[in-house]
């Protein structure tokens, strides 16, 4: 008879593999270093049993998440010193990705969520359809998107958590980086989340806690593409293939920062390491806890990377400007990537702040960057319910600060002067629980930069109807 935990494992293997039939590795050895990591997890049952382990049953959560959106964006258009080569005697003019008022649904999420062994063999499966909002980054890119899929051995701690006995956890498979920030409390990003950590990665990570206070974070992965996008709801539309004929694309251009795109390959050619040091103090239930940590990626930029949606390459092939003149290129000096940064989460009932600095070095391009999110959750008294669940059950204001400030010049030609700019951004909203699954989030999105000393205002509002469950 095949026993509970056999049969967990086996379903924990099956998403893997799901992985495993997804991912199209230039070398091979990617795809066995998971295929024995399924095999072990075969094993594991087997070996739980010779122990006189007591079995669990595994428990499995299926998730949905739609949003729909209204959102308003500010008509903001400036031209660059750069020929169009399709309109003789005019220069490119970036601005706005879709300016005015617009109804959109942005996402459709479906999730999978299996826990085996009291947790110590656990899975995920994560897909966005429609995915408006997350392209990568053109209106042309995929609307289907594998989100996360991984697989971990052992438990893992999230920050805010509870402290948890010393131990070590192994994951592999797409899944997002560890100094994320995964309880947001708005429905836009920051300047700091969208530039560095927005995007899922591909790699294994092993983590460890020794006693209450210490933990750590080891990940080989795959390494983000180093590309570019605006940094409000809608990415613009920039190398699609629309504009080899002269025609418009279907969105705007943007004013675009520098970002680390979604992984859509598996290489290894410049893998990237990455490691964290982090401190816990708490209560043993949660309600109050602080944690401290201290990280650093490093990466080599490959020559170019195919991106789907665009024909412009990402990490340095987009840095030579369209035209890989001397005039044209953004003064990078080497191949070297680096970001070395600090997160703080603090959590006291329902206050959370959350800080994040990131000092990054890319190809010799210096920039700086700062965030921070402060929230508060306030439950409300009893006016009404439905099948037995509380409506209008809480609300949660919500504030973040961010700013980015770019130490390098401008080629003497360029239609990408945003990448320069010294930005700030100012998210304010706040969420409404409706019902059961059901809120409601509404937030403006104030940006401001500075284009040849000038200050330029770029404003966004977005209310979010949410259902997850």
């Amino acid at each position: 008879m095949v026993s509970v935990l056999e049969r967990g494992a086996t379903c924990a293997s099956v998403a893997a593999l799901g992985c495993v039939a997804r991912w199209r590795p230039r070398r091979p050895w990617p795809r066995l270093a998971i295929l024995a990591v399924v095999a072990v997890c075969q094993a594991l049952p087997a070996a739980a049993d010779s122990t006189g382990l007591e079995e669990e049953e595994p428990r499995f959560r299926f998730g949905i998440e739609v949003k729909g959106h209204w959102r308003s964006s500010d008509d903001t258009e400036l031209t660059t010193n750069f020929p169009d080569p399709f309109r003789e005697g005019q220069n490119i003019r970036i601005g706005t990705v879709e300016p005015g008022d617009h109804l959109e649904l942005s996402v459709v999420t479906l999730s999978l969520d299996g826990r085996f062994r009291d947790d110590r063999l656990s899975f995920r499966l994560k897909v966005d359809t429609v995915d408006e909002y997350d392209k990568n980054p053109t209106s042309t890119d995929n609307d289907v998107d594998l989100d996360e899929a991984w697989l971990r051995f052992g438990r893992e701690r999230e920050p805010g958590d509870p402290a948890m006995a010393s131990g070590f956890y192994f994951k592999i498979g797409k899944m997002p980086a560890f100094e994320r920030q995964d309880d947001r409390h708005l429905e836009s990003y920051g300047l700091v989340s969208t530039a560095f950590n927005r995007m899922e990665d591909i790699g294994g990570e092993l983590g460890w806690r020794a006693g209450r206070h210490l933990w750590g974070r080891v990940t080989v992965s795959e390494g983000n593409p180093f590309f570019f996008r605006d940094p409000t709801a809608l990415a613009g539309d920039n190398g699609t293939p629309e504009i080899l004929t002269g025609a418009l694309p279907d969105l705007a251009s943007g004013l675009a920062i520098l970002y680390d795109a979604e992984t859509e390959d598996i290489s290894f050619d410049n893998p990237e390491i990455g490691v964290g040091l982090g401190l816990h103090f708490g209560d043993e239930t949660g309600d109050r806890a602080l944690d401290v940590l201290l990280w650093a990626r490093r990466r080599e930029l490959a020559d170019t990377v195919d991106l789907t949606g665009t024909f412009y390459g990402g990490d340095l092939d987009f840095l030579r400007g369209p035209l890989d003149l001397p005039e044209t290129r953004f003064p990078f000096t080497d191949n070297d990537k680096q970001e070395i940064g600090f997160n703080v989460w603090l959590y006291r009932g329902g206050f959370s702040l959350f800080l994040q600095g990131v000092d990054q070095d890319a190809g010799g391009l210096g920039r700086t960057a700062f965030e921070a999110e402060v929230a508060w959750q306030f439950d409300l008294p009893v006016v009404a319910s439905l099948g037995g669940k509380q409506a209008f059950s809480f609300i949660q204001p919500a504030i973040r600060y961010s700013r980015i400030d770019p130490d390098f010049g401008l080629p003497a030609l360029t239609p990408s002067p945003s990448f320069a700019w010294e930005w700030e951004k100012l998210d304010i909203g706040v969420r409404f629980d409706i019902w059961n699954g059901l809120d409601l989030t509404a937030e403006w999105a104030l940006n401001r930069f500075v284009v040849r000393g000038r200050d330029i205002e770029n404003n966004e509002a977005l209310v979010t109807l949410r259902y997850k469950r």
